[in-house]
Parts: structure tokens; C-alpha cells; sequence
């Protein structure tokens, strides 16, 4: 027969038992909620960057109206550096378009010279008028109407190919004066395998033929770009010296193609007759 102390020892044995079942159910609960915790959080993670991946494609897709929608980024991001340009001329941007392109009213035959006085200094611009008349024309036509003044310089490229972006009204890469002009001087002999030579300003197109408006590049180191950019000019010594001084301080992504760090500003273009 079992006596009480006996039985009180067993069913103190028996309540311990319960309590180590218990607490081991309880853990083994709890590496399973754990582990699915991970397990979402993984998955939250990699759609996070998935997502993020995504984005940048879809903006390199969108900039391919862009003149230098070929730039292969670069994933390696870099250190903004001290803005070396002035403040901009007080002032508004021009928001007037025109629905066909300007009546020819240079004279093909002479010379003719631009200055883009910016916050960062002047680019003097030597103008190729018989090579490209329409382009030089249009430039004529739109820098009297003050139509590039207090206009950004939107976009950089560090990467692949190395340009400045200008003469979007909107500072977002989709602007123009409401008409395009043709393309002009594909044949010109800078353009020599498949190169725009520094030094060279360029029109920017959409991608399609004679969809030229406003917008141009200025190339400030040999870019490979396919003979598809009306080239109109050339920059002068001191212009390269300050297109130099913007790339030094790099883009806005890190990435090799986006907005100057620069505060690039055109607060004056003129164009000249020599």
C-alpha cells in the first residue's frame, strides 16, 4: 500500500513532469513563430529591394528620350561635395512655346558665336551655322526670346558617357519649345567612331528622327554615342574649364546619371554674330 508521503512525492513528480512538457511546448512554439517572423521579414526585404531595383530600371527605360539614355550606371554611390557654383540670377523661367519652327533669319553664310552665362561661369560656344542652319537658327530664335534663361542644367552623366544636359524649361527632361527641327551634320568629320569628341555641343532628341527641340548636351570628355545627335558647335577653352569643374563635384545618385550636385544655372544665353 502506498503510503502519503509516497503519494505526495509522485504527484510532485507528476506536477513537474506537466510544467517541463508545458515549458517545452512553449519553446518549441516559439522557435516556430520566430522562424516565420524571419521568414516574412526576409521576404519583406526582398521585395524591398526588388522594388527599389525595379525603380532604377524603370527611370533608365523613361530616360531613354533623353540624348544619353545609353550610360551604364554604376552602383557605387559618392560623397556630395562642396557646391562650387553661385547663386542664380534673380529672375523666372520663360514659359512660352511656339508651334512651328522659326523662319530661317540668320545668314548661313556667316559666323556666329553663344554664351551660356552660368552660375557655375560663361561657356563660350562656337557655332557651326552652315553645317547645321535650322539648329543654329532655332538657337538664335529662342535665346532672344530669353527662353533658356534661369533654365537648370538637369542632368550629368560620370558614367559611360560624360555630358552635361541643358535647355529644358521644366528642369525634368521633358520640356521643349513646343516645335522640333531636323536632324543636322550626322556626317560631321569630329564624329569619328562613333564618338563625340569633347569639346562638341549636341542636340538631344527622343530617339526618333528629326525630333529635335531645345534640350543639348555639352560633352566634356570623349562620350561613344551612335552618329544620331545634331552636333552644332564647339566649346571654347574656357567653357571645357568650367563644364570640368561641374563633373568634378559629380551627380545627385551616385550612380553616374542624374541632376549635378553643381548648381548649374543659365541665367543668360546670347547669341552673336561674328
Amino acid at each position: 500500500m502506498v503510503s502519503q508521503e509516497q503519494r505526495r512525492r509522485q504527484l510532485a513528480r507528476e506536477k513537474f513532469l506537466r510544467q517541463q512538457q508545458r515549458r517545452t511546448s512553449a519553446r518549441r512554439k516559439a522557435r516556430t513563430r520566430n522562424a516565420a517572423i524571419a521568414s516574412v521579414l526576409g521576404v519583406i526585404l526582398i521585395g524591398s529591394v526588388a522594388l527599389y531595383t525595379t525603380g532604377v530600371v524603370l527611370k533608365d527605360d523613361d530616360d531613354k528620350t533623353n540624348a544619353n539614355a545609353e550610360v551604364t550606371p554604376s552602383p557605387s554611390a559618392s560623397k556630395k561635395a562642396e557646391d562650387p557654383c553661385d547663386k542664380p540670377a534673380e529672375g523666372k523661367v520663360k514659359t512660352q512655346t511656339w508651334k512651328k519652327e522659326p523662319a530661317m533669319t540668320i545668314d548661313k553664310s556667316a559666323k556666329y558665336a553663344m554664351k551660356l552665362s552660368t552660375t557655375c561661369g560663361d561657356i563660350g560656344i562656337d557655332l557651326k551655322t552652315s553645317a547645321a542652319p535650322h539648329t543654329v537658327n532655332s538657337f538664335n530664335f529662342l535665346a532672344g526670346k530669353g527662353f533658356f534663361d534661369h533654365t537648370p542644367c538637369h542632368r550629368l552623366t560620370t558614367n559611360g558617357i560624360f555630358v552635361l544636359q541643358c535647355g529644358d524649361p521644366t528642369g525634368q527632361g521633358n520640356g521643349g519649345p513646343g516645335y522640333n527641327i531636323p536632324d543636322e551634320n550626322l556626317k560631321d568629320k569630329s564624329l569619328k567612331k562613333n564618338t563625340y569628341p569633347a569639346g562638341t555641343i549636341a542636340m538631344a532628341n527622343t530617339g526618333q528622327p528629326n525630333s529635335g527641340g531645345s534640350q543639348f548636351f555639352l560633352v566634356y570628355q570623349d562620350s561613344p554615342l551612335p552618329p544620331s545627335y545634331t552636333p552644332f558647335g564647339t566649346i571654347s577653352e574656357d567653357g571645357m574649364t568650367v563644364l570640368k569643374k561641374i563633373a568634378a563635384v559629380g551627380e545627385s545618385t551616385g550612380a553616374g546619371d542624374g541632376a549635378p550636385n553643381a548648381t548649374v544655372v543659365i541665367d543668360k544665353a546670347t547669341v552673336s554674330k561674328s
